[in-house]
């Protein structure tokens, strides 16, 4: 385990992801390629036996024949072997179908406007109410009686239980801090699916395939065996299957052999799946050696204090139905200030944050006589770049501000390497020093790690000095030590001190603790249900001098010792 104490840190082992090959994914992958060398080599090497019409018909099981023939005199292992090619190729095609279109529609209504994603998810709803197979089957009724109509039937009908569940795991991971702030980045919607949405959906997605691959073939297998897929002369299992209806009772074995290769193909794929999902796995690999190089010093910018850098005037924030949950807030940071925010929860705190960074969701409705970052008007249509760089954020949970599927290294420097202009080199060289500064130990090694192998202290500290890199104007930081442990917190509340002084960063400083608001800020405004009832100067808050009775509960609620190191 890593720990903060001030700074000195125990240093955990760096950790490589490295693929992990397990035994089912081992036995997945040789039972797959050898259906796969089936599917190449028995077309060309027992076409005969599996086609040649002989004398034959309906012999038991034998040397020359193991599992019998059929009623035509065909070898029935031979024609088992040989329908393994068109089984897979309808197989694999119906999946990548279902597969791609699924997880597109899925992810794709998480970016549109909220109007399109209603509908496209009740359109998701109402299909899905329906058995795929059933559905399958009257698309099939309606193409016609072919290979590629059966395909196309089940890819169709497949097409919405994979995107709702694609959706269902889309809306979790769109809400994380770090696809809001790839939002505020302005990151397309497709390189926002790509990079963040879909590798925290990897292993799910993976297995789920699997699953989709194993009941396409059943699916197709049973269209096939009710006549409204593969028709004759070629065959698949379910072809198979249907040609040894007639003989079950006299010649079992005939419809035995694509049933078992129906099994082992499912089995296969299952196994395939469950073995790459867990290999996957970010959080696994082995041990490299950390690099000795020293990280470069970034010099101090100080900011002289001036006009007001955030101005707010008469916000109101409304939710779908007109409640109103932020009431005519009114405020100003100027530089080099720090802006303290306190309430309870549910008090509109985070919401008045989000509506400064433009961040709220599309259901929420913003009005205000102003609202501006600068000169940056956020009520209008502000530029992405300049939302990404002249705004810092500082989320609560450190756990959740950066994609766990990804390096810290590509995250850190990613504001800087798209809208700053920086080469990876110089975003990386410029991302060491801020993390030097913040007293992040060994900051070369820190960038090869994932975020699962930084503790809180240190992940919150990282995305301090990723905030600071394109010097904002504001930094908000959202209850930023309510997830981490008294002692930890104490240094993060000293960084942003420290910070706050010798950039001149003005701070918006977002807690429902009046101790560490006191030791932090240079005024304070107490929030409750969605308004401002009281504004204060730090010394008023120090000897009690308030005047509201919200504002005298949380006095009362106060610790007596509050972390007065900070202000060292």
């Amino acid at each position: 385990m890593q720990t903060d104490k001030k700074n000195s840190v125990s240093t955990p082992a760096v950790r490589s992801r490295r693929f992990r090959w397990s035994p089912g994914l081992v036995a997945g992958l040789i039972l797959m390629g050898l259906l796969v060398i089936v599917a190449v080599i028995a077309p060309l090497v027992l076409d005969q036996a599996a086609n040649s019409l002989t004398d034959n018909a309906s012999q038991g099981p034998s040397a020359d024949h193991p599992l019998g023939t059929d009623q035509f005199g065909r070898d029935v292992m031979a024609r088992s072997l040989v329908a393994t090619r068109l089984t897979l190729i309808m197989t694999t095609a119906t999946t990548v179908i279902a597969v791609v279109s699924g997880i597109a529609i899925g992810t794709m209504i998480w970016l549109a406007p909220r109007l399109i994603r209603d509908t496209v998810l009740r359109i998701i709803e109402a299909a899905v109410a329906y058995p795929s197979l059933i559905f399958a089957l009257i698309i099939a009724a309606i193409l016609g009686q072919s290979t590629w109509s059966a395909v196309m039937a089940i890819a169709i009908s497949s097409i919405p239980a994979f995107a709702r569940l694609t959706a269902n795991m889309a809306a979790a991971v769109s809400h994380r801090d770090f696809v809001t702030m790839a939002k505020l980045q302005g990151v397309s919607g497709p390189r926002v699916i790509v990079r963040h949405l879909l590798p925290n959906m990897a292993e799910p997605l993976l297995v789920l395939t699997a699953t989709v691959f194993a009941t396409t073939l059943m699916d197709l297998s049973s269209l096939s065996f009710v006549g409204l897929g593969v028709q004759s002369p070629d065959y698949d299992f379910g072809r198979l299957l249907n040609d040894g209806l007639f003989n079950i009772y006299s010649q079992p074995m005939q419809a035995i052999g694509p049933a078992v290769m129906i099994a082992l193909t499912g089995l296969a794929a299952m196994l395939i799946g469950d073995g790459v999902a867990a290999a996957t796995d970010p959080r696994g690999g082995r041990k490299f050696t950390l690099s000795k190089k020293r990280a470069s010093e970034v010099p101090a910018h100080v900011t002289a204090e001036g006009d007001s850098v955030v101005q707010v005037d008469n916000l109101h924030v409304r939710s779908a139905d007109g409640k109103g949950l932020v009431k005519g807030v009114s405020l100003s940071i100027r530089k080099g200030e720090v802006l303290g925010l306190v309430g309870e929860s549910g008090s509109g705190k985070s919401l008045t944050a989000m509506s400064i960074a433009g961040l709220l969701p599309d259901e929420l409705a913003v009005e205000a006589r102003c609202l501006r970052v600068g000169d940056l008007d956020i009520l209008g249509r502000p530029e992405r770049q300049r939302l990404a760089t002249e705004i810092g954020l500082v989320f609560q949970d450190p756990g959740t501000t950066f994609n766990p599927a990804l390096r810290m290294g590509p995250q850190l420097t990613e504001v800087s390497r798209v809208h700053g202009g920086l080469s990876g080199k110089q975003a990386k060289k410029t991302i060491v020093g801020a993390l030097h500064e913040i007293r992040v130990t060994r900051p070369e090694a820190r960038l090869r790690q994932h975020p699962h192998e930084l503790s809180g202290g240190m992940l919150q500290r990282a995305k301090i000095a990723s905030s600071l890199m394109t010097e904002p104007r504001v930094l908000i930081a959202d209850e930023p030590t309510t997830a981490l442990d008294v002692t930890v917190q104490a240094e993060v509340l000293r960084q942003f001190r420290a910070i706050n002084r010798s950039h001149g960063t003005a701070l918006l400083f977002i807690s429902h603790d009046l101790g560490v608001v006191q030791a932090l800020c240079d005024r304070v405004l107490v929030m409750k249900a969605g308004a401002i009832v009281e504004e204060l100067t730090r010394e008023q808050l120090a000897t009690a001098h308030v005047t509201h009775p919200y504002t005298q509960q949380l006095l009362a609620a106060t610790p007596s010792r509050a972390l007065r190191e900070v202000e060292k």
